[in-house]
């Protein structure tokens, strides 16, 4: 199985498949499309080999948003410390929750089936959660059960955060509008874009099991390991890293330099993994623009000039088309929402 299958590491399958988080005919699919690709024990000690998320969608035809967000809810719920592979060691020996945070970096070692894009201002830090399943709703799954797994794991480790948030950006199952359910309280839906929200203060939150040499030595070893897997990773997945480090927009010239290729070795690779330059470069600058509108101490002026847009009504036309908002409308919208919740949150 390639490491670069759109998945998840195939421990995390297993300890969902030994808790309660399926029931007894998913499990039993589960298991029987684990033997018919010749996945034993010796699978799970290699932290490379994946877990379709395509089989979510063969064990449940049906999936919807609503099944697939209380699924992700489901499978957050049995998460261990020990989940995530190479990631796991620095999650127990950080520091802080912003060093919690910053290991979603490091995503890419576990599952490239998501993509975060960071952005900081006075506010604290929003970190915007893109799936790349290829399935909306199986993007609704990964993207649910990351989030809710990282409120979990900061829980663990740092006692109760509740100014940490995961927005999420379509409706709310009824499954999960009891506000007995714990964790749905920190979460919050119909969201204009899939973020988590992480307050300033909650950043120098003092996780209980710090240790810094620790944290330290794996953070180098975790940029070894991605350093040395480039080469084995998606191609697309290597383009969206690129485009999300890169200063405005880089044209497909500059990228396929990067990346020691001639633009239509570029263009062909990319064709057979499913996608196209401009697909993947308006991805990233739609995730971009949406975290930094969010901001409201840029001016949507700012922003366009950030993105690389020569001027305002070219990046208009262009967040129109992506989002059939203006960005105006989006930041009116999105302020409104942001009043009216808390307006309405427990004083």
């Amino acid at each position: 199985m390639r490491w670069s299958s759109t998945g998840v590491p195939m421990l995390l399958l297993v300890q969902m498949l030994e808790s309660q988080a399926f029931d007894q005919g998913a499990a039993a699919r589960f298991r029987a499309m684990m033997q018919r690709e010749g996945v034993d024990e010796s699978a799970l000690a290699d932290p490379q080999t994946q877990a379709p998320l395509q089989w979510f969608r063969e064990v449940y035809p049906e999936l919807d948003v609503a099944q697939a967000t209380a699924l992700g809810f489901d499978l957050a719920a049995e998460a261990h410390l020990t989940s995530f592979g190479p990631l796991s060691l620095p999650l127990v020996s950080a520091g802080s929750v912003g060093e919690i945070v910053d290991l979603l970096t490091y995503l890419p070692l576990i599952s490239t089936a998501l993509t975060p894009e960071f952005h900081s201002n006075d506010h604290g830090l929003t970190v915007g959660l893109t799936g790349h399943t290829g399935d909306p709703d199986l993007d609704c799954l990964i993207i649910t059960y990351a989030g809710v797994a990282l409120l979990r794991l900061l829980e663990m480790l740092a006692g109760e955060v509740p100014s940490v948030t995961l927005h999420l950006s379509w409706s709310a199952p009824a499954s999960l509008t009891d506000p007995s359910v714990a964790v749905a309280r920190s979460v919050d839906f119909d969201a204009p874009t899939s973020y988590l929200q992480v307050p300033p203060d909650t950043l120098n939150a003092v996780c209980r099991f710090s240790d810094p040499v620790a944290y330290r030595l794996a953070i180098a070893d975790l940029q070894r390991t991605l350093e040395a897997r480039t080469e084995s990773t998606l191609l697309s997945e290597r383009v969206r890293r690129l485009m999300g480090e890169a200063a405005g927009q880089p044209d497909r010239t500059w990228i396929a330099d990067q990346l020691s290729m001639s633009t239509s070795t570029l263009k062909r690779r990319l064709a057979e993994e499913s996608t196209t330059f401009r697909e993947l470069a308006q991805s990233s600058l739609c995730g971009r623009a949406t975290l930094r509108l969010m901001d409201q101490s840029l001016s949507v002026q700012q922003v366009a000039m950030d993105l690389g847009y020569s001027d305002l009504a070219s990046f208009s036309h262009a967040f129109k088309r992506w989002t059939g908002r203006t960005p105006s409308e989006f930041r009116r919208g999105f302020a409104y929402r942001a009043l009216e919740s808390a307006d309405s949150s427990p004083r």
